[in-house]
Formats: structure tokens, C-alpha cells, sequence
């Protein structure tokens, strides 16, 4: 009897391609109801997700035969591991893959909010030239603080230094040096953050955070939307304490009525930061290998 893997958000075709060709009977159900998942989920082997999907609740109390649950990118917070694990179902993700692709947006973000790129389309767009307004800085020379120095931070540090910044990181990863929280916020020209979730980091940058930051400071957050408090960067960027933002991510997802994106010195994207042909290619083929994996050491 094959095994049945549940594909329930989109991954490449690379490695829905590996699993067949294993000899596995693979359902692409990214076009199912959420709500539905649940009623389905008891007769399969193995979950791939990627974020869209949450792995809670009754999708994973029917879950009745399930061994394994791969998610295609490097969070968990869509899944309940502990009660996974619990359960005895192997929780595997693809670490790295993504890396790259992060940094690079963080980068583009850095170079946009410095350079009001975004507020100048728009505004052109309306049939407007408004060159003075729009006087924007050069990043070489100013000081960059990184929040979470794992492959994504260090990657985004060595960009940093080739535009000619100083990177002060809250962990021991940075040429420069290391330092707290607490003594990088007040130096930093940009902060960027790069994070997992948890419930030390959420909300790490609140009211109390923003009081202790230069003013005029620009935000940059690819890591996860609960990790800065929405309404005290709200608060923070109408009184100019922080000059502008750009954000990829957002405490509920899509944002619904978010007073943030009403705001003119905000720009944002859809969750993009891992969404590259590159980054998805290599998360399916990884996610794939490592479901198998698991499956056949347990078989």
C-alpha cells in the first residue's frame, strides 16, 4: 500500500515529482477549503503545508494515520509541534532554503525607504514631480541595527557592509560587535529584524523599544508580524519617532483594516520574502526528501 501525502498549499512541481516517482499516491488539495481539510486529513501518511495552512486544532486531532507533517519554509508558528509531537507525528521543515532571498528583499527595502522609491511611483503615477519633496539619503555611512543573526542576518550584515554601512547586531554575529537590545536601539539609522516568533520575541519591539530609538529611524521587518507591536509602531510613525517602515509580514495575515497601510511613510508586501523561483524550488525538493525520509524509516 502506497503512501498518501496531502498536499494542502502550493510547493514546486520538482517535488511533488520526487514523491510520485517514489511511488506515492500525492493529493495537490491547495485548492480545498481550509475548513475542509480536517474532514479528509484521517487517511493520509503525511501533511505538506506551506504558511496558509494553520496545522491545529481538528486538522490535527483527525489526523488519525499521520506520521509526518513537512512544512515547505522555516517557521513553525502555522503548526502545533508539541501536540505533534505529542502524538508521535515527526514535524520536519526545510531550514535555509530561503535565506537568500530574504535578505536580498531586506536589502531592497533598506535602499526603498531611503530613497522614498515607492512614495516617487506613486506619486508620478498621479501625474506629479514632486523631486524636492522626495530628498531621500544615502545609506553608506549610516548604522544598521540586526535583530536575530542567524543565516538570514548574516547574509543581510555582508550586503550591509558592501554598501559601506556599520552593523550592530543583538546577537554575537556581526563584525563590528555585539551589544543588547537596549544599547544598539538608540544608535541605529535602520533596524532590521529577523526573528522566529515566539513568546519572547513577540511584541520585543513595543512603546518602551521606539522611546529608546533615534529619531527618524527606518524599520524594516522580514521576520514575523507579531514580533513588533502593530499599534505602537503605528503611534510611532505618525509622531516621526520612526521616519518610515517597510513590512513583509503582519500580525494577521492577509491585514485586514490595518490602520499601518493607510499610512504614507509605510510600505509593504504580501509575505513575499521567501517567494522566489529559487527559494520555492529548493523548499519543495528539500521538503519532499525529507518527508520520505521519515516515512521510510518508520515503514
Amino acid at each position: 500500500m502506497p503512501f498518501k501525502v496531502l498536499v494542502t498549499d502550493k510547493i514546486e512541481n520538482d517535488g511533488i515529482e520526487i514523491l510520485e516517482k517514489r511511488g506515492y499516491q500525492v493529493t495537490k488539495a491547495w485548492t480545498m477549503p481550509k475548513k475542509e481539510l480536517s474532514r479528509v486529513i484521517a487517511d493520509y501518511d503525511a501533511l505538506i503545508v506551506r504558511s496558509a495552512t494553520k496545522v491545529k486544532g481538528d486538522l490535527l486531532l483527525n489526523a488519525k494515520n499521520l506520521k509526518v507533517i513537512g512544512r515547505a519554509g522555516e517557521g513553525l508558528d502555522n503548526v502545533d509541534y508539541q501536540t505533534a509531537n505529542k502524538r508521535g507525528i515527526k514535524v520536519v521543515n526545510t531550514p535555509h532554503v530561503s535565506y537568500m532571498s530574504v535578505a536580498e528583499l531586506t536589502i531592497g527595502y533598506i535602499l526603498a525607504l531611503a530613497r522614498n522609491v515607492v512614495q516617487g511611483t506613486l506619486s508620478m503615477r498621479e501625474g506629479k514631480w514632486e523631486k524636492e519633496r522626495l530628498m531621500g539619503s544615502e545609506v553608506n555611512g549610516k548604522t544598521l541595527g540586526i535583530i536575530g543573526c542567524g543565516y538570514i542576518g548574516r547574509t543581510v550584515e555582508r550586503y550591509a557592509l558592501v554598501l559601506g554601512m556599520k552593523v550592530l547586531g543583538v546577537e554575537e554575529c556581526v563584525h563590528d560587535r555585539f551589544i543588547p537590545l537596549d544599547e544598539m536601539l538608540p544608535q541605529a539609522d535602520f533596524i532590521t529584524i529577523h526573528v522566529p516568533l515566539s513568546q519572547l520575541t513577540k511584541h520585543m519591539l513595543s512603546t518602551k523599544e521606539f522611546e529608546k530609538m533615534k529619531t527618524g529611524v527606518m524599520i524594516v521587518d522580514c521576520s514575523r508580524g507579531g514580533v513588533i507591536d502593530p499599534e505602537a509602531l503605528y503611534q510611532a510613525l505618525v509622531s516621526g519617532k520612526v521616519a518610515a517602515a517597510a513590512l513583509d509580514v503582519f500580525e494577521e495575515e492577509p491585514p485586514k483594516n490595518n490602520k499601518l497601510l493607510t499610512l504614507s511613510n509605510v510600505i509593504a508586501t504580501p509575505h513575499v520574502g521567501a517567494q522566489t523561483k529559487e527559494s520555492q524550488l529548493k523548499a519543495s525538493v528539500q521538503i519532499a526528501n525529507r518527508v520520505i525520509e521519515v516515512l521510510e524509516k518508520q515503514s
